[in-house]
Order: C-alpha cells, then structure tokens, then sequence
C-alpha cells in the first residue's frame, strides 16, 4: 500500500476534487480528467464538438492578451453576449462555431484546473455530455500504459470562505465524474467506486437533478436555463477535448 493513503494508490481510476486534487494528481504523473459540468467543461465540449479550440485561463490572468497571442478572441461574461463578445462560459454561445475558431476561456474552476494540471502526461476535458467518449479515450491510455487516472471534480468557490475553506462541493461535478468512471473497467479505488455508484443511481434523474441543484438553481436564477438542460444532455457529443500546450482541442 503507498505510503500516502490519500493518493488512493494501487487502484487505477481515482477521484479527487478542486485546485489540490489537480495538483496532487498532476504531481503524481496521472492522467488528469478535468469535470466543471456548469460550465467550463461542457462549454469546452460544445466548442470541440464544433472544431473549435479553447485556450484556458484563470480570471485573473489577461484573457484578451492570451487571445491575441493566440490569434483568437476573448470569452466574455454570460451577460455580456452580444453586446461585449460572442463566446462566454454558456454552451449555447458555442453552437453555431466556425471550424478553427480559437477562443481565450477564463474560468475559476475548470479553467484554472487546467492550468494547474498542464505537467500531467494526458489531460482531457470531461462532462455528462462526453462521458462515454472521454471514458474511452482514457481507457485506451490505461490499456497501453501503467498509468493512473485521477477523474478531477473541480467543485465550485464560496465567495466569502467559510471555516471549511473556498471549495464547496458541486454534485453536478460529482455526477459528471461518476459517468466518466462507470465505464471505465480498471480497478478503482473506493472513493471512485461510490462516485460511479452515484451516477448510477442518479442517471434516470440527470436533468432533474441539475435543474434542482445550487449551481442550477444559481444559473437559472440568472436566466441560463437553457445551459443547465443543455449540460444534463448524457454521451450528447463523442468529441473528447485533450490539452495540447496551451489549448484544448480535439483528440
């Protein structure tokens, strides 16, 4: 048994949550499953399925310089559409992308998992709307391989940090990575096991249970219903977003 019990090691498909789960895992030289079910990860899956490429980034890094260095454009705020930008966090701004199109993504919680999780040797961005094909992708990795997989649930942030901390748990991220990993076959540690076993349960409920939820309540509260039935749409696309230098793009 490895020394470190929370590494959830020998088993080869692991959970973890938020920026220090990343970073562990990161560390450790798994692959790395990015889940923000609302909204990054379904948005950078939308983008994907249309040919697009998505450049990731925290809020507070400058998303309009990433853009230009990349010659690309710049998400802007959900509210902000149309007036200030065309792409922000919402799928729906993604749906009618032209092929080719690059795109600077801030977010606090998928994006800046990714950036924490660039030293791992595969990351792939995944979500309810991809599960199966993301699944997939990281079982043909195992199978030719000795490595682990740690499936990543961001969570989301309190904006006022509580005693418990910034990262608050997000069971539409804990649901995006029990799809992922009820269909991965290697062996699993408990922590995944009880996560699949969840999804499982909750599967005839996806839209239901995302529509009831904080963050769902939150985006529709908002006026972004159409976001939250859009990220409940199971194995909707078969594209799997890997990171490839700074950009995620199709696999």
């Amino acid at each position: 048994m490895n020394a470190f019990p929370f590494s959830q090691a020998p088993y080869r498909c692991r959970l973890d949550w938020g920026r220090r789960g990343c970073r562990a895992a990161a560390a450790r030289g798994e692959v790395l499953v990015v889940v923000d079910t609302l909204s990054f990860s379904t948005a950078v899956a939308t983008a994907i399925d249309r040919g697009g490429r998505i450049y990731p980034c925290a809020p507070e890094e400058d998303a309009a310089d990433l853009a230009a260095r990349v010659s690309g454009v710049a998400a802007v705020g959900r509210r902000d559409v149309p007036d200030h930008g065309r792409f922000s966090l919402s799928p729906q701004t993604y749906l009618d992308m032209e092929p080719g199109t690059r795109v600077a993504l801030a977010s606090p919680n998928g994006g800046l998992c990714s950036r924490y999780g660039r030293g791992a040797p595969y990351l792939f961005i995944g979500a309810l709307v991809n599960a199966r094909a993301v699944a997939r992708a990281v079982s043909r990795v195992l199978a030719s391989s000795g490595l682990c997989v740690t499936v990543l649930a961001c969570g989301e942030r309190w904006r006022a940090p509580s005693e418990d901390g910034a990262l608050r748990m997000a069971v539409e991220d804990y649901l995006g990575a029990g799809a992922i990993l009820s269909c991965l076959e290697f062996s699993q540690s408990p922590e995944a096991r009880v996560c699949a076993g969840a999804f499982r349960q909750a599967a005839p409920d996806l839209e239901e249970i995302l529509r009831e939820c904080g963050s769902g309540r939150e985006l529709q509260a908002k006026g972004f219903e159409e976001d939250v039935l859009h990220a409940a749409r199971l194995n909707l696309y078969d594209s799997v977003p890997v990171l490839r230098g700074e950009g995620i793009e199709r696999l």
